[in-house]
């Protein structure tokens, strides 16, 4: 018994051995790859308790991190970031940390969200052969999705949400084979969505909202498991996708779907929210969808649905949202959705006899429904009398279908007209620069900033009309982006894939195209790695005299929004930190350096706004609207760029020396916002905020910590926003003479990003030559 008691103890003494032996496996090995993790992840506040000592397989789970082992093998990482988490410093590796992550070679789920991640997602991440899930939401991830997932057998469950992913959904998802989750929102993907959609057979959810899809959706009535659809925000259709009837959720948008509804969507028995907003949907709205067992939710607002509604109409017990906005629907609303106080219900801008101001006659609906029965033939109609406005008008008597025919055969011949003179006149392309000829041997127009493939652009050049027609899907009200002085502006994609702005000019007055040459010259010189640059234009022109009717000027497409959304609007998840601000504002100084000394002669006057500056996917700052030659192409031909505002009695360079200054005050507007972070609404706002500034630079930190942005106020140090301040005030001084000078602005935005870099302890530097700290800034301010 004793000997038998004696081998017991033994034994308990081996395994317990044992599982010390394997837990110090895994702190000296899988531990030593989480701490690492947490280095590379520059000590993140969510893993501020890992150390040396840390059981990680016995540490409590939180909603920020979690750490599951399996065998003494840890199986699941959790590391969730708090909302807004910056980029991570320059010095981060993207490379380097998934090199990390395989040190963890028994992963199965992996959740990385908000940890300002940045860089090309790495293919070697396929190396965590057993990951069932992936979720790497909310970071700054770019590119396209790596091939090396495709290999990834076991994975379940891919999640890329708010990343800047790119290029097309790759044909290869479809062979994962048992995909359940494929979230890609809040992306740049673009292009067709693949057909191999259609091979998931497992697939529930297929998220593919907010990014620039376009195209007929592919058939995904196979999908029989797909129980949630969210393509919100894209450019899909027309057609109404092939799908199975197990849908819990559907979403469909903002997109470009239209014709009727199929009846099959009246199957949809477990279908619980039903958004079709914002498309061009047409016919009869199908009154069953109301009474679907399961709806909670249903939103057809801002199509063109028709039909007449019965106080009668059944609805579903659990229905709570209702809108039938901005159709075309007459009669009763049904009675059913007023009984319930609890249901929200939206039907304004319909026909309906509801007795409300917010109704439309009936007479319009049905005018309107009269329409749209008939689009094509009044769309046809619409491009014609362009056409005659063009020249052609001359008695044309006859049948509706001669008219037709004589219509289509002049809108060709005057596309090929409009067309022909650019090309002929305007091209004298050199084969290496891409470049008008006659501009070459002009050396005032070269510059060192200027060179091709600086930028990563494509050459300029000249686009036919058929190219901007088709980039705009004809001018779709879908691609219009907004007008103002500078003209219409539409998104477009060029049949290489990319994103272009093209902006519209319409002209007053008659010139050729010859008289246009110069300032198309100056316009192909616009280009910066701080300005929206100008890739080509397009002339359209009178048949009758050839005189130019419209110029389409053709831009690269900056997608990431305003500075004013990552400062104090819709980025509100994401706020930029005060590294970034510094950078951003280093960028926009640089952007306005160049319109006045980069080329010749110098673009003044600019009338710059926040809102004026976007920020692409690495969040490098550049202008993107500036004072364009053509816009004064009315008031006779501009010189030298400015806004013709100064006075004639100044001299050529006091003029050009006010106009500069115009745009350093612009500048200090911007500067005031990146400051304080929020949105500068009068005048008066702007003086009082100018006098704080102005105050508290001569006061302590305390009283400069209070003014600015409390999302910034523990990142920056005291002599960083000081320099800033300083530079805002004197920006904003009444005497332009007062004010500094761009090279003074950078000068000093320079030395209040040398001064914040060792701060913060990092390397973060702006982007521009270094300032040693102990150099002093050379803008001098005086208080008044």
């Amino acid at each position: 018994m004793a000997k038998a008691f004696q081998y017991s103890a033994i034994l308990l003494c081996v395994v317990l051995v044992l599982l010390i032996s394997g837990s110090e496996q895994l702190q000296s090995s899988q531990g030593e790859t989480l701490l690492r993790i947490q280095r590379l992840l520059n000590y993140p506040s969510a893993l501020s308790s890992w150390n040396s000592t840390t059981d990680f397989c016995n540490t409590e789970p939180n909603a920020s991190v979690t750490v599951v082992c399996y065998e003494n093998s840890i199986t699941q990482l959790h590391i969730i970031g708090n909302k807004g988490t910056p980029l991570l410093p320059r010095n981060f590796s993207i490379d380097s940390f998934v090199t990390t992550l395989v040190g963890l070679p028994n992963l199965r789920v992996l959740t990385l969200v908000s940890l300002g991640l940045w860089g090309p997602l790495p293919g070697k991440i396929a190396r965590l052969s057993s990951l069932e899930i992936l979720n790497v939401s909310s970071n700054f991830l770019y590119d396209a999705v790596p091939q090396e997932i495709s290999s990834l057998a076991a994975l379940q469950s891919l999640v890329l949400d708010d990343n800047m992913f790119a290029d097309e959904v790759p044909n290869w998802i479809g062979s994962l084979p048992v995909l359940s989750v494929l979230s890609l929102k809040k992306n740049m993907l673009n292009g067709s969505l693949p057909d191999s959609l259609s091979n998931l057979d497992n697939l529930r959810v297929l998220v593919l909202s907010h990014n620039y899809f376009r195209g007929e959706v592919p058939d995904l009535s196979s999908l029989t498991n797909l129980q949630v659809l969210d393509l919100e925000d894209n450019a899909l259709g027309p057609q109404f996708p092939l799908l199975g009837n197990k849908l819990i959720s559907l979403v469909l948008s903002k997109n470009k779907f239209r014709d009727g509804l199929p009846a099959e969507v009246t199957s949809y028995y477990q279908l619980q929210r039903l958004d079709l907003s914002s498309n061009k949907f047409v016919g009869p709205f199908p009154q069953s969808l109301l009474s679907l067992p399961s709806v909670t939710y249903l939103n057809v607002a801002d199509n063109k649905f028709t039909g007449m509604l019965f106080e009668n109409q059944s609805c579903g017990a659990d229905l709570e949202f209702v809108d039938l906005s901005s159709n075309l629907m007459t009669g009763q609303l049904p009675n059913c959705l007023l009984q319930d106080s609890k249901r929200k219900v939206l039907y304004a801008a319909n026909c309906l006899a509801t007795g409300d101001e917010n109704q439309h006659p009936i007479s319009l609906c049905r005018n309107e429904a009269l329409a749209v029965g008939i689009l094509p033939q009044r769309k046809k109609r619409k491009a014609s009398k362009e056409t005659i406005a063009f020249g052609v008008i001359g008695g044309i008597v006859g049948g509706i279908a001669l008219v037709g025919l004589i219509y289509l055969a002049v809108r060709k011949v005057k596309s090929r007209k409009t067309i022909k003179r650019p090309n002929t006149r305007l091209i004298a392309e050199n084969s290496s620069t891409g470049y008008p000829s006659n501009l070459l041997p002009d050396a005032r127009y070269i510059s060192q900033t200027m060179k091709l493939g600086a930028l990563g652009l494509p050459p300029y050049r000249t686009f036919s009309l058929e190219e901007v027609e088709e980039a705009t899907n004809n001018f779709d009200t879908s691609a219009f982006m907004g007008e103002g002085s500078q003209g219409q502006m539409y998104r477009g994609r060029l049949k290489d894939g990319s994103f272009v702005a093209i902006r519209c000019l319409k002209m007053k007055r008659s010139h050729s195209t010859q008289n246009f040459m110069h300032h198309i010259e100056l316009i192909s010189k616009l280009r910066h790695r701080h300005l929206v640059s100008a890739l080509g234009h397009c002339f359209e022109c009178y048949l009758d005299d050839s005189s130019v009717s419209r110029i389409f000027l053709v831009f690269e497409y900056v997608p990431n929004g305003t500075l004013r959304s990552w400062i104090s609007g819709g980025h509100a998840w994401q706020k930029l930190q005060w590294t970034h601000r510094i950078a951003a504002a280093i960028g926009v100084a640089k952007g306005i350096q160049f319109l006045h000394t980069g080329i010749v002669p110098g673009v003044y006057s600019n009338n710059l706004k926040i809102t004026d500056v976007l920020l692409d996917q690495n969040l490098i700052a550049k202008i993107s609207s500036y004072n364009l030659p053509l816009l004064a192409e009315n008031k006779g031909m501009l010189v030298h760029g400015t806004s013709s505002g100064a006075s004639k009695d100044l001299s050529t360079s006091a003029r050009i020396n006010q106009d500069q200054k115009v745009d350093v005050y612009d500048f200090g507007l911007i500067l005031l916002e990146i400051i304080v972070g929020r949105s500068l609404t009068s005048k008066n706002e702007v003086r009082v905020l100018k006098d704080q500034l102005q105050a508290s630079i001569t006061s302590d930190d305390t009283a400069r910590s209070s003014i600015v942005d409390p999302v910034v106020r523990r990142s920056c140090s005291d002599q960083s926003l000081k320099t800033m301040m300083e530079i805002c005030v004197s920006c904003l001084l009444k005497n332009p003479a007062d004010r500094p000078s761009v090279e003074d602005i950078l000068w000093n935005l320079q030395y209040a990003a040398q001064v914040q870099d060792p701060w913060r302890g990092d390397s973060q530097s702006s982007e521009g030559s270094p300032v040693s700290p102990a150099i002093r800034p050379r803008l001098h301010i005086t208080i008044h």
